[in-house]
This record gives C-alpha cells, sequence and structure tokens, in this order.
C-alpha cells in the first residue's frame, strides 16, 4: 500500500508547536477542493461539507503541531543549548540530524548530548533535557549568531522511510495522520454528496505543548454537536509493553476507540456498533481520565460537545521513527465516513 500523496506532504513539511503555518497551509490547499475552509488567529483550520438533511453537526480534529526542540541560548563556543518542546523523552533527540528552521531558511544541524565524567564502575546517567545541544558547524559564537536566533524551532531530518508490507517509519505521524484522516473522511462524504448534518475537518494547532489552544478554538468557532479528536496511541505490542494496564493494542489491528470519563457512552457504542456492522477491525482502549488528545478541550466546549476518539496504533511515539500501518490509517477512514451516515436528524446526546 503507497503512502497517500497528501500524508506523504505533511510528513515532509515542518510544523512544530507555535509554527504550524507551513504544514497548516499543505492541509488547506488540499481542504479547498473539498468545501469551505476557513482558519483562525492561532492557525488552526477547517473545512466544512454541507449536510443534507439537518442532522447533527460533526467536527473531526486532528492537531497538525509536530514535536521539536528550540533554541534557547547561543554560547561563545559556537554552540547551542535547545529544550524539548512538550512532554517527550530527550534522549530521543540525541545523536540526531536535524534543521534548524530560521528567519533566513533551513540551517543543518546535530543534537549531540554532554559529556557524562563518571569513574569505572558509575552507572551512566539518564539523559536530561538539558543535556542537549545543538551544532550547526560554527567556529565560534559570532558565527553562530549569524546562522540562528533564540527561540528557533528544531525538527528532526529525514523523509518517510517505507518498511515492509504497508508499515512507514516518519516523523510528525504524531498527529499529521489524524490530520489526513480528518480530511480524507471529509473528502469522501462530500464525494457521496454530504452526510446528513454538517461535517467540519479540522487541523488545530498547539496540541503537543499541552493546553489544546487550537481545538479549544476551532471547537468555539464551529459549535459542533458530535466530535471525534484522530490521534495516535501507543500499541502494545512491542517489548515492555503490559497488556493488563494498556489492553490488547496491535499494528494492523484497526483503529481503536477510547472508553472512559470523558467519552460520551453514546457516541463510543455508535462507533462501536458501526465498526462491528461495518466490518471494521477494531481495538478498545480504556481512559482513566484524561485522555491526552484534543478531546479533552472538545468535550467541555460551550455547553459541552458529545465525543469520541478514534485512534491509530503508533509504535515509538515521540521519536524521528514513529511507525504506523498504513492499513489502520484507511480503517480509520472507512469508520468515520460510516459514523457520520450514522448521525441522522433527530438523534440526540443530550441527557
Amino acid at each position: 500500500m503507497p503512502i497517500p500523496d497528501l500524508l506523504e506532504r505533511l510528513l515532509t513539511t515542518p510544523g512544530p508547536s507555535g509554527e504550524e503555518r507551513a504544514a497548516a497551509a499543505v492541509w488547506r490547499e488540499a481542504a479547498a477542493p473539498v468545501g469551505e475552509v476557513s482558519s483562525d488567529v492561532l492557525g488552526s483550520s477547517w473545512v466544512r461539507v454541507p449536510g443534507t438533511a439537518g442532522g447533527p453537526k460533526l467536527l473531526l480534529v486532528g492537531h497538525i503541531d509536530e514535536i521539536g526542540l528550540v533554541v534557547t541560548h547561543l554560547g561563545d563556543d559556537g554552540l547551542a543549548a535547545v529544550r524539548t518542546l512538550s512532554g517527550w523523552d530527550p534522549s530521543a533527540a540525541a545523536y540526531q540530524r536535524v534543521d534548524v528552521h530560521t528567519r533566513g531558511g533551513v540551517v543543518p544541524g546535530v543534537v549531540a548530548v554532554k559529556r557524562q565524567k563518571r569513574k569505572r564502575g558509575d552507572d551512566r546517567k539518564p539523559i536530561e533535557s538539558e543535556d542537549l545541544f545543538l551544532d550547526v558547524g560554527a567556529k565560534d559564537g559570532d558565527e553562530l549568531r549569524s546562522l540562528i536566533r533564540p527561540g528557533d524551532h528544531v525538527i528532526w531530518h529525514g523523509a518517510p522511510l517505507a518498511l515492509h508490507g504497508n508499515r512507514v517509519a516518519s516523523r510528525a505521524f504524531d498527529n499529521r495522520m489524524g490530520c489526513y484522516v480528518a480530511l480524507e473522511s471529509a473528502r469522501r462524504i462530500a464525494e457521496r454528496g454530504g452526510a446528513p448534518g454538517d461535517v467540519i475537518a479540522a487541523a488545530a494547532v498547539q496540541e503537543e505543548v499541552g493546553d489544546y489552544a487550537g481545538s479549544r478554538t476551532v471547537a468555539f468557532a464551529t459549535e459542533p454537536d458530535v466530535a471525534l479528536a484522530i490521534d495516535v496511541t501507543n500499541p502494545s505490542d512491542i517489548r515492555g509493553a503490559d497488556h493488563d494496564d494498556e489492553g490488547k493494542i496491535v499494528l494492523g489491528g484497526g483503529p481503536t476507540l477510547s472508553r472512559g470519563p470523558s467519552i460520551h457512552p453514546d457516541v463510543f457504542e455508535l462507533l462501536h456498533d458501526t465498526a462491528e456492522a461495518e466490518g471494521i477491525p477494531f481495538a478498545v482502549e480504556v481512559s482513566r481520565g484524561t485522555t491526552w488528545t484534543d478531546a479533552d478541550a472538545v468535550y467541555v466546549s460551550r455547553a459541552g460537545v458529545a465525543t469520541g476518539v478514534v485512534s491509530v496504533p503508533l509504535r515509538y511515539m515521540h521519536s524521528p521513527v514513529e511507525t504506523i500501518d498504513l492499513e489502520d490509517v484507511e480503517r480509520a477512514v472507512q469508520l468515520i465516513v460510516a459514523f457520520a451516515f450514522k448521525l441522522e436528524p433527530g438523534l440526540s446526546f443530550a441527557g
């Protein structure tokens, strides 16, 4: 299964939290043939496919930002201090090739780690964010300051890598995949003439920094009746996983449906029944509070939104080798399209 062209374009376009403009522009260009495209001052984008029968309005939201590093200090030795944006393991950034996105263009570099002074027999200490530094080849501080500035964003360098079968490794699957699924679902719904209610696909900014700012403003502006956050989730088919704690979620086993306190039970049941009726394999993922997705902001928008979460299993999250099965992506699209057509006039999630 080849990687869809739009998904590949999204994966290869930079867009860390707070600097999502380039990736958002790719998404909006692809959305233009689907329906009316809008955006807000934060940089979130959405496209609306008009409904045909006055059914509930459905919001499909993925986040367009990816994790990255940010330059915090320029040293006189020609090396720059960097820190992680959002919460992720800094060891994933160690000894990686990177692109520094500056006012003057992309500057190539590498991320290295401060040398540890150890005595024989001492354990190596875990890598912390403050141990990372950036080397762009500058010979001193003056040359460094001519190339980059504090606040410049740093992301991993490299193109998607096709693995065996339907599996692909890349940076930024979290969550360009969700933005792709939202838009592709809306496109297929538009091809069929529209669902009973309006369908709005959105690419929200600033999810990775933890406050879900983009999905907050999108949900407020679009006023959905029902919403699905589309994101990635950790599978339990890798070394060190715990099925008792995480459930059984496998790459290639279809999307997951979240069930928990912030998930509207009727939305979960409708997704569950739709997947079974369509013959789409899926797993149930249990959340015990927060979902750590845009759903956590959307479901409390205005007077409340009936919200669910559809996720695609992703190995090695928040790394340059995030790995996904493209068949799971396709099944997520199929499920969401079928779900949209179940939202008939008069269907209420209140009470």
